[in-house]
């Protein structure tokens, strides 16, 4: 064994996670190989093995996390069942003789779509296939395209039900529940913000967004809309109501829940008459991989952590934090911007997963309702989708058509949005009963 202080073996495994961060490998060998190492160098024993075997096991024995990979069924489901096309052609003739019309539509969907799933990467695309060639088509500014496609389809992964919020229940031991409930409003601000920028900036400058055609519009009565509206509208309300509202209610667990969503999803596609044996197919073999890759990453953060809360490495960044003498606020917000910062370069997940076991005991200590502080970190993520040089979101819009996205449009598209998220993140701290109220409604 060798003696190495915890400063310094903590430094040094901050630095080994960015340096095979950034030569590209996984972040679940990366955490797990580095868990590796320095549980040898800490303690020089086999027994660390007996630690891992021990926290992986723990890992794959809750309960909770079951959801996550019924959650990602029912995404795909939905997916399959073109709901979304069909709400945002509905959608789309509502709000066409506003200017912008098209770019709010997009927003709206993907509020919509959010409360029905918890995977961005299918909102995104989706709403790229859809809206990107119309907006092309109607001259619309590349950057307004880009950026309220990518900012909408974020929002997949904040309100609930979420993969995200689960995966955070779960490392912070608090209620599945009670985090969808502060989720909402979040949300809600976050997506109504998305809305007024876009409409204020189409209102002062018509070109960036302008409406549809006389012509376009003439096409359908509305009748025909609001007909189109009901069908694709009713069906993922019911969704909504049925996976949100057996929760709230105290009627089902999360993940009974998610299992009433994954149901309710696949009747969907029976009833939009899409359903086909190769797009089940397709649809399991997603969840399979996706829930492969989360689990992996949780076991490899799990080992991770394991060996740099045994090493000491969680009471040198706690007293490092604290020695800033910043105070209850100023410690909030260096918190928040650590989060930020690793946005860029880390997953949401690996995010979570290193963060909590050092930040939570932090917000405890302070004071910080942990509820509230866990949303805070969720609003605080929606940015880590949008920016470079790894947002995963710049990525999805760039595949929907390489040869015509111009990447440099996607990145200038997307900074009103993330400054938007900051805002966000400012009006839930100005205002914690965003958060609280709801939760604390079900409580009572």
């Amino acid at each position: 064994m060798i003696h190495i202080s915890p400063e310094v073996m903590t430094v040094l495994m901050f630095v080994g996670l960015l340096i095979g961060l950034f030569m590209g490998h996984p972040l679940a060998f990366v955490m797990g190989g580095l868990a590796v190492i320095f549980g040898y160098l800490g303690w020089g024993s086999s027994s660390i093995f007996l630690m891992f075997a021990n926290r992986i096991w723990g890992t794959m024995d809750n309960y909770v996390l079951l959801a996550v990979p019924l959650f990602i069924f029912m995404a795909q489901m939905l997916d399959s069942s073109g709901v979304a096309d069909d709400l945002f052609t509905a959608l789309r003739y509502v709000m066409g003789p506003i200017r912008g019309g098209i770019a709010l539509t997009v927003v709206v969907v993907s509020t919509v779509f959010a409360a029905c799933t918890g995977i961005i990467g299918a909102s995104i695309v989706t709403m790229g296939l859809l809206a990107v060639p119309m907006m092309r088509e109607y001259g619309y500014d590349k950057k307004l395209t880009y950026g309220s496609i990518c900012a909408g389809g974020t929002l997949g992964i904040l309100i609930p039900p979420s993969i995200m919020l689960v995966i955070m229940a779960n490392q912070a031991t608090l209620s599945v529940g009670q985090l969808f409930a502060g989720a909402v409003f979040p949300g809600i601000i976050l997506s109504a913000l998305y809305l007024i920028y876009i409409a204020i900036r189409c209102y002062m400058n018509p070109e960036m967004g302008p409406p549809l055609s006389l012509e376009e519009r003439n096409k359908v009565t509305t009748t025909q809309v609001l007909l189109m509206v009901l069908k694709s509208l009713v069906p993922p309300m019911i969704l909504v109501m049925g996976v949100l509202g057996s929760i709230f209610a105290g009627i089902a667990t999360p993940t009974e829940a998610a299992g009433v969503g994954a149901f309710l999803a696949f009747i969907m596609v029976l009833a939009y008459k899409k359903f086909t044996w190769k797009g089940l197919f397709q649809a399991v073999l997603q969840t399979a991989k996706i829930n492969t890759m989360v689990i992996m990453i949780l076991a490899g953060a799990t080992c991770f952590t394991g060996v740099f809360l045994g090493i000491g490495g969680g009471n040198v960044v706690t007293d490092f934090i604290h020695g800033l003498g910043l105070g209850k606020w100023g410690t909030f917000w260096v918190m928040m911007f650590i989060v930020f910062i690793l946005g860029m370069f880390i997953d949401w997940c690996g995010i979570v997963l290193i963060c909590f076991p050092l930040f939570l005991p932090i917000a405890k200590d302070l004071g910080f309702d942990p509820i509230w502080f866990v949303v805070m970190m969720a609003v605080n993520l929606q940015a880590s989708f949008l920016t470079p040089p790894f947002g995963y979101a710049l990525f999805y819009i760039k595949g929907v058509d390489p040869a015509n996205v111009d990447i440099r449009d996607v990145y200038k598209g997307i900074i009103p949005f993330v400054t938007l998220m900051v805002i966000g993140l400012l009006i839930c701290a100005a205002f914690p009963n965003a958060i609280m109220w709801l939760p604390h409604l079900l409580i009572e």
